[in-house]
């Protein structure tokens, strides 16, 4: 297997280096990618369907591949293509595989699978956000369909998404219930992309807000069971958590490869920095630091294939990978000094990149509240 693993890493990194690495200063710069372009590219290779099943139109291949795939678009400075990729698979998808119907599967998962439409997933809101509870998006029972009417915010992908796996009230019980996932398309009646959002990083991955009014939706769009949806979505963030340690890993190594290049050749009172004790030591630690993530991932990997439970494993990662993607960024530029703080410096993009990762996909308060719940305290 490990031979089989390397020859997919060799064609990912082909990929990659084909299709993304060559046009994103562009996209960069233009704030947005082609997705509707990109991802049928990445679906020929079979990248999209990796993670479902056969009988979906899936690859059924090993979390591994998953990892893999996520590591090499971890590389390279695009983590606003990386994230994008991610919300397809890991973000906006996993519930519908795992409980939609398979006339939602047949219409929704097979093309995102294919490339043929862009996912995007919708729960954050203007008030609302690592506290789901508070979400007040509601959607009223109409006969047949959903009338759903609220905002959401910070949402990728949204500008060029066919459809939303969108998290709303369907219920009076507040907090955690009465919550369902719903499959929104796109250009709806009373479904309007407000406004497109200006990010600190990740530029290339097109981020906007939305507002619903009345909008008209089938009951039958609705994944799994009415009233499950916060349930399903906690699942489907485990996912996201764990294609967040992946796919900073990918990045991490690039960053530490690349800086400790520079740091042989940076000559600084006569001698080069990488004869210097601090900034070696910092980046032997660093490293470790990534070590440490690979081996939970590992973990991660084999508890998944067999079946287990990984909600404190996937919490535990994303927390030491956002930290540690934050501070091997610091380290990189600091270590570039002036250089490293121009904007035409590789540093000054992963700088601004690595800040979403303690932020987005679970606050690192909130991976500590989840940490403490589980030990027994009540915070």
């Amino acid at each position: 297997m490990t031979s089989e693993i390397d020859q997919f890493r060799a064609m990912v990194r082909s990929v990659v280096d084909t299709e993304i690495t060559p046009h994103i200063e562009r996209w960069e710069a233009e704030g947005t990618f082609p997705a509707h372009e990109l991802f049928p590219k990445l679906a020929a290779h079979g990248l999209l369907g990796l993670s479902f099943a056969q009988e979906d139109g899936g690859e059924g291949a090993p979390l591994e591949y998953q990892m893999v795939l996520s590591e090499e678009l971890g590389r390279g400075n695009a983590a606003g293509i990386a994230m994008a990729v991610n919300v397809q698979m890991h973000m906006a998808t996993p519930s519908l595989a795992q409980f939609g119907s398979a006339e939602l599967k047949q219409r929704y998962l097979g093309p995102a699978i294919r490339g043929e439409h862009v996912a995007a997933i919708a729960v954050t809101e203007p008030d609302a956000g690592s506290d789901v509870a508070g979400l007040s998006t509601r959607a009223v029972r109409d006969g047949d369909d959903w009338l759903i009417t609220g905002a959401k915010t910070f949402i990728t992908n949204a500008t060029q998404a066919d459809w939303f796996c969108m998290l709303v009230r369907t219920g009076d019980e507040g907090g955690y219930k009465g919550m369902s996932q719903i499959i929104v398309p796109a250009g709806l009646p009373g479904f309007e992309i407000v406004r497109k959002l200006d990010k600190l990083g990740n530029r290339s991955s097109d981020t906007a807000e939305l507002r619903l009014d009345n909008v008209r939706v089938p009951v039958s769009n609705t994944i799994g069971e009415i009233g499950r949806g916060f349930q399903q979505q906690m699942g489907q963030f485990i996912i996201e958590r764990l294609s967040a340690c992946f796919s900073i890993v990918g990045g991490t190594e690039w960053a530490l490869a690349k800086t400790r290049d520079y740091l042989r050749v940076r000559e600084v009172f006569g001698a080069p920095l990488a004869t210097r004790q601090y900034p070696v030591f910092k980046l032997a630690e660093l490293t470790a630091d990534v070590e440490l993530l690979k081996a939970m991932n590992e973990k991660m990997c084999r508890m998944l294939n067999a079946g287990e439970d990984i909600t404190r494993e996937a919490t535990v990662g994303k927390l030491h990978a956002g930290r540690t993607y934050r501070n091997v960024a610091d380290a990189a530029m600091q270590f570039h000094g002036g250089l490293g703080y121009m904007e035409d410096s590789w540093t000054a993009r992963f700088y601004r990149d690595a800040r979403l990762s303690s932020i987005g996909g679970g606050a690192d308060e909130v991976m500590l509240q989840v940490l403490a719940r589980m030990d027994g305290y009540r915070v």
